[in-house]
């Protein structure tokens, strides 16, 4: 076995601070190399050993996890895991964080915080994991993990090609670590007649509209965290919302989006294997799937499932991907038709329509 992942945790709460140390610790590969209240407390540490990955809550007093993360970031980066509170304001802030640098976020209620770290501990020690392996100063995103099932929980494989009376073209896309900028990048590109595009972007619940009104505020395309029934259509970007699958459907030409619940697939929900799975069925070869940054394999299968079914895939290169994880897994299906650079991705998927 190789040498450890060193974690810093820097938590003005106690509690926090030794639930996440125990949780760490309690994996062969993690070690806490250090625990501090405050960004001021942390840096004396950091003179003294460097952490491979740092845990940042995102409010403490003295200096806030923001302006620490901006002024790590420009003088030492270190990959940083945000700590965040589930609010609006919250999700806001988290979402800054990622554009500031941090490489991936925990979600932690205001209330019950030991119990809910203690649950999540899967997710905390991924991220962590990937944290470790992202290259920082690119781009940023968001992960979650939980127990391992395909798509067959949710939606079972189509014995039958899908329709095709209709040429109306969409776009379906799964990113996870870094895709939150990853996104922002692509989506900023399209012009406003874009083909519809549903999105799923491994993120916690209550993140997803902030993410989808921010990046409404910077696109020609209407982007919108979707609801059960929303039309997918030209000029629209529909988000998975957090905690739920996104399935996309058709009801003669008309394409819309269903939202389920059900059991976490690939250890996501939303999971991009299910939304993948639903366009192979319900667009075939009116569809093009995209891949980007991630940690793990999920959508892998799906775009397999869609480049039988007649549909054109793309996949992220490894240089401009946080974690050349979900990408790489496709390509090693051998079902994706293009390796793009992520500023490349819009003209490739305007060539394959």
């Amino acid at each position: 076995m190789g040498e450890k992942i060193r974690v810093m945790v820097i938590d003005d709460s106690a509690v926090v601070r030794q639930t996440l140390t125990e949780i760490i610790n309690s994996n062969r590969d993690l070690q806490v190399i250090a625990a501090a209240s405050d960004p001021y407390a942390a840096v004396k540490k950091i003179k003294t050993e460097v952490p491979d990955v740092i845990t940042l809550d995102v409010e403490m007093p003295r200096m806030d996890g923001l302006t620490f993360l901006r002024r790590i970031m420009s003088q030492h980066p270190i990959p940083v895991v945000m700590v965040s509170s589930l609010t609006e304001k919250g999700s806001e802030t988290a979402l800054k964080a990622m554009e500031y640098g941090a490489v991936d976020i925990v979600t932690k209620p205001k209330m019950g915080i030991k119990g809910f770290l203690e649950e999540s501990q899967i997710t905390i020690c991924d991220a962590v994991r990937a944290a470790s392996r992202a290259k920082i100063g690119r781009i940023s995103g968001f992960r979650s993990v939980e127990p391992k099932y395909s798509a067959d929980a949710v939606l079972s494989r189509a014995k039958t090609k899908a329709m095709l009376k209709t040429t109306e073209k969409v776009a379906v896309v799964g990113a996870s670590t870094g895709g939150t900028e990853a996104l922002r990048v692509f989506l900023e590109s399209l012009p406003h007649n874009s083909p519809g595009i549903a999105v799923v972007q491994h993120m916690p619940e209550h993140f997803t509209r902030a993410f989808a009104n921010r990046l409404n505020t910077l696109c020609k395309v209407t982007v919108k965290e979707a609801e059960r029934g929303d039309s997918l259509i030209r000029g629209a970007v529909l988000i998975a919302p957090g905690n739920h699958h996104m399935l996309l459907k058709r009801s003669g030409a008309r394409y819309y989006v269903d939202i389920q619940e059900g059991p976490l697939v690939n250890r996501h929900r939303p999971s991009v294997d299910v939304l993948f799975r639903s366009a192979a069925r319900y667009a075939g070869k009116n569809a093009v799937a995209i891949i980007m940054t991630g940690m793990g394999d999920d959508g892998a299968r799906g775009m397999e499932e869609m480049k039988e079914a007649g549909a054109a895939t793309i996949a992220q290169d490894e240089s401009t991907c946080v974690v050349f994880g979900m990408p790489k897994a496709a390509i090693e299906r051998r079902c994706v038709d293009r390796v793009e650079k992520l500023p490349n991705i819009s003209a490739a998927l305007f060539e394959m329509l």
